[in-house]
């Protein structure tokens, strides 16, 4: 969440930068004011109970001093005063204490603060586009549906017979899959590739819990993602203590990894290789993508997290997107990377890049990985304070948090039976090779391919 002090121009905060930040975002201003409003509630609820104490003090020091001059019947009287004052100051201080779980409630539904070169637009239509990447060896002529002679990657899965949908339907119902051979053995090579890769850059290797305490979720995820994404997993007594969700990426546990910590300056950058099985719900995806395995329930993510120094934080969101990008360049994926537009950014982010890779059967470009920086957002709600407390410094300073997807390893897959078929099979991409027992090529197996147009040609796009 935003740091309250933004709202008190009495602690040197300035509302109009996130009046300005919710307008970028489409969202509502007049939150601010209301959010003004109750943190005035709720100082004046705790002023109330302070003052009260200062009562029960005074009290106190009466029957100290009674006490010493052997009048205990008079203490009695003020001990039964005491006792009032304290019963009266509990009552306050259940009024201050709901007040702020009410204010942090208003203030968690403010997003982060919208960088200043992020495009302002209510459409991704808008969005900007930072680069794009193709590989000279090849070379794709879109057509009717994209490259003529091409199968979808469901298809070409199929041909492979690398998966069974049908049953996976029947045993997990809807947008359920089996992973046969072929489809199994080119998943683990992108999981096993993936996490080298990032090791190679010292990301530390990181297998998180598929569970998370509501307690910890509520911090790093967003409220809307509860019921449209999240999957809620119910304890024996169906307490809130034993009610866990599954994790949707791996950046929700380990955003937690150091929750109460205060990190010195010199343990940052900490880098995390996430590695874990995904589970989401996509309740607001019904329609899209429902080919194959490239929008599921379930599936095999890589995740690069880093917590770092609020004054590096920026390049090294730069440096994630750069990692992300090698990661298909070595793979030989023709990609795209656009910065988000403001009213897509969700809560958490201050300014997200997307990377798209390019799909020649569907002719377009879909999204494989996404890169933001989230600042000080997450780890001030999961309290991960970074560097030493200073003479007078009343601000407390948190490490900022970044999250880059390396690989959704089912997407990625997808998109690999899309770029790297022919007529006869899937060429296996060299980097994965050592991870398949030395495979070059990956045979269809259940009927022949008949293409109806001409096949993808070599040479320069």
């Amino acid at each position: 969440m935003l740091d309250i002090n933004l709202f008190r121009v009495d602690k040197g905060g300035n509302p109009e930068i996130v009046r300005e930040s919710q307008r970028r975002r489409f969202a509502s201003v007049e939150i601010v004011d209301e959010i003004i409003a109750m943190d005035n509630d709720w100082k004046s609820a705790k002023f109330s109970a302070d003052e009260k104490n200062k009562e029960i003090n005074a009290v106190q020091k009466e029957i100290t001093a009674l006490m010493k001059s052997g009048k205990k019947d008079e203490a009695q009287t003020l001990l039964k005063k005491k006792d009032a004052l304290a019963a009266e100051k509990a009552a306050l201080n259940d009024t201050a204490d709901n007040k702020e779980r009410t204010l942090n409630i208003k203030l968690a539904s403010i997003g982060n603060l919208v960088h200043h070169s992020c495009a302002v637009s209510e459409t991704e239509d808008d969005n900007a586009i930072v680069k794009k990447w193709w590989p000279k060896i090849l070379k794709t002529v879109k057509g009717g549906h994209g490259v003529p002679g091409f199968f979808s990657h469901h298809e070409v899965l199929d041909r492979l017979d690398g998966y069974d949908p049908d049953r996976g339907n029947k045993i997990a119902g809807h947008r359920g899959y089996f992973l046969r051979d072929a489809g199994l053995e080119l998943n683990l090579a992108l999981v096993q590739y993936g996490l080298d890769f990032l090791a190679d850059r010292e990301f530390t290797k990181l297998s998180t819990p598929y569970f998370m305490k509501k307690e910890f979720m509520a911090k790093t995820a967003q409220l809307e993602e509860f019921d449209e994404a999240l999957y809620t997993v119910k304890g024996e007594l169906e307490t809130d203590e034993s009610t866990k969700y599954l994790i949707a990426t791996s950046e929700q546990p380990i955003s937690a990894y150091h929750a109460n910590e205060w990190l010195e300056e010199s343990q940052l950058p900490l880098k995390y290789a996430g590695f874990s099985t995904c589970f989401r719900k996509e309740a607001g995806a019904h329609g899209r993508d429902n080919w194959g395995i490239f929008r599921v329930h379930q599936f095999e993510k890589i995740e690069q997290f880093v917590l770092t120094d609020p004054e590096k934080s920026w390049e090294m969101h730069e440096e994630m997107l750069t990692n992300a990008e090698d990661f298909y360049k070595s793979l030989g994926i023709p990609f795209r990377v656009v910065s988000i537009v403001s009213k897509a950014l969700n809560n958490a982010a201050a300014k997200k890049y997307d990377l798209e890779a390019w799909f020649p059967f569907q002719g377009t470009y879909k999204e494989l990985v996404s890169c933001s920086n989230c600042t000080d957002y997450q780890t001030r709600s999961l309290e991960i304070r970074f560097g030493g407390k200073k003479m007078n410094e009343t601000t407390k300073k948190y490490a900022h948090a970044l999250n880059c997807t390396l690989t959704a390893t089912e997407r990625t897959l997808c998109c690999i039976l899309e770029n790297f078929q022919t007529p006869e099979g899937v060429i296996v991409p060299a980097p994965l090779r050592q991870y398949m027992r030395g495979k070059e090529f990956l045979p269809f197996k259940k009927v022949p391919v008949a293409p109806a147009g001409e096949k993808a040609v070599k040479g320069k796009k």
